[in-house]
């Protein structure tokens, strides 16, 4: 028998003790889960112009794109008196003033915006901008540009952008069915504008998909293909099938993502019998052939979360997809605080089963400042929300930096807050940089919005000219 002894503290008023269990719950928190929100479609009958609409009709695909809204004159139609003369009017201005994109919304989007308050609707004031809305002397950086991240310029081929050493974007038609103020492509996605004639594919779309495909056969070190446009959501399920289809025929292609909005726009297209079929057969496939295939989409604001989105986020999920995820944009008045921001997270998360992504920095095209955030804006917004969701679902605050690409927000190598210019480095090279010796040694600068700099740094830009102007 051992003779070890237990010797019993000689202070047992010394030992620790355990916190009562539950106090930190009681704390009062910046951002207070679970939500508030209800998980309902709103009842679109309550606009003038849908209450005669049945259930059967809202939920179909044609009578959504029948109905989709391309005028003003449509838009009044719809609200009738629920819209403020002031608001038509301003929107009217912009048009023929500031906007970059013509209108174009389904019923199904109008549907989320709130008619009590259509001035201060997030989902409003990206979808259909007012010139009110637009900084006042600040509409567009001097430095904005229409194809702000030079993607045309790094085309392999028309349409198809090779920008980061073992990824792609296939650019597969230049319409949606809806168009966002704040569309990154303006510059070839869309309807010409009184601002902007929009620049057109050359190719013949059937030569192009196949320059594209041909591409990707010959150059094994891509891996990752972006299947994009415009919006995947406007091209008939035959073509779009028989495109990805092939992709997956192709060795070295291991990923694809396929790029919608209209997943949130018009829900109604992804529940078509023939449309499900064709993506089913897609999943089936990447399944044989080992290849991971999932959807993006595109969320700025938790009003835009329903259950008919769920419904389609769901189709794909039991088909088999990878994931549903979201790349949302920050925009001032839209998502621009940590709380709309985790509350969009958790409608996606819990809701739509959409997996919060990127939140990117909206790109420097012309007359977009108003909806921009400063780059300290943005971390500020990461180090916010972190700690509230799961960290496979925390988003990641995105800067898309010419010619470099995204980068995390706090990855920024100088900082000069007062003329707000920030400095990025990359690690890669383009294919217009493959004979540049100094592509990765050098600073390359991005802007903040000016009315966020201090006079100084106002002052600094006061007078330097727009670099490119809106027409080509």
């Amino acid at each position: 028998m051992s003779d070890t002894k237990i010797i019993a503290p000689e202070n047992k008023a010394a030992r620790p003790t355990w916190r009562p269990a539950g106090k930190v719950h009681t704390a009062e928190q910046p951002f207070t889960y679970p939500l508030k929100r209800e998980f309902v479609e709103p009842d679109w009958r309550r606009f003038p112009g849908y209450k005669d609409v049945t259930q059967e009709e809202w939920e179909t695909a044609l009578w959504q794109r029948r109905h989709t809204v391309k005028n003003l004159k449509e838009l009044k139609v719809v609200f009738g008196t629920l819209i403020p003369d002031s608001l038509v009017a301003s929107v009217e201005r912009d048009i023929k003033q500031r906007a970059t994109m013509s209108i174009l919304i389904p019923p199904h989007m109008l549907n989320t915006m709130d008619e009590k308050d259509l001035w201060n609707d997030p989902v409003r004031r990206y979808m259909l901008p007012a010139f009110e809305d637009r900084h006042p002397e600040w509409p567009s950086h001097p430095k904005a540009s229409r194809d702000s991240l030079h993607e045309a310029d790094m085309w392999a081929v028309e349409g198809l952008t090779h920008r980061y050493p073992t990824k792609v974007l296939a650019e597969l038609l230049s319409t949606c069915p809806q168009y966002c103020g704040h569309c990154t492509r303006m510059d070839l996605v869309g309807n010409d504008v009184p601002q902007v004639v929009k620049l057109k594919f050359q190719v013949p779309q059937k030569d192009r998909y196949e320059q594209m495909l041909e591409y990707l056969r010959v150059t094994p070190s891509v891996r990752d293909v972006v299947v994009s446009g415009g919006d995947i959501a406007n091209t008939p399920i035959v073509v779009l099938e028989a495109f990805v289809s092939q992709l997956m025929d192709i060795p070295n292609i291991k990923d694809i993502r396929l790029a919608t909005k209209g997943l949130i726009a018009i829900p109604q297209h992804f529940l078509q019998p023939e449309v499900l079929a064709g993506l089913e057969r897609l999943a089936k496939k990447s399944r044989e052939r080992g290849v991971d295939i999932a959807v993006h989409t595109h969320v700025n604001n938790a009003r835009q979360v329903t259950p008919l989105v769920r419904k389609a986020v769901q189709a794909l999920l039991d088909m088999g997809y990878r994931d549903v995820r979201n790349q949302g944009v920050l925009l001032r008045g839209v998502n621009s605080s940590s709380k709309e921001l985790l509350d969009l997270c958790f409608m996606l998360l819990d809701h739509g089963k959409i997996m919060p992504y990127y939140f990117y920095q909206c790109d420097m095209i012309p007359n977009a400042e108003h909806w921009r955030l400063a780059i300290h804006e943005v971390q500020k917004l990461q180090h916010d929300i972190m700690g509230y969701l799961p960290g496979f679902a925390t988003p990641r605050m995105v800067c898309d930096v010419p010619f470099v690409g995204k980068r995390w927000v706090h990855q920024v190598k100088e900082y000069d807050r007062q003329l707000g210019i920030s400095y990025w480095t990359k690690n890669y090279r383009t294919g217009i940089e493959a004979d540049d010796p100094e592509a990765l040694s050098r600073r390359y600068e991005y802007y903040d919005p000016i009315y966020t700099l201090p006079d100084q740094g106002q002052e600094f830009w006061r007078d330097k000219p727009m670099q490119q102007t809106l027409t080509k």
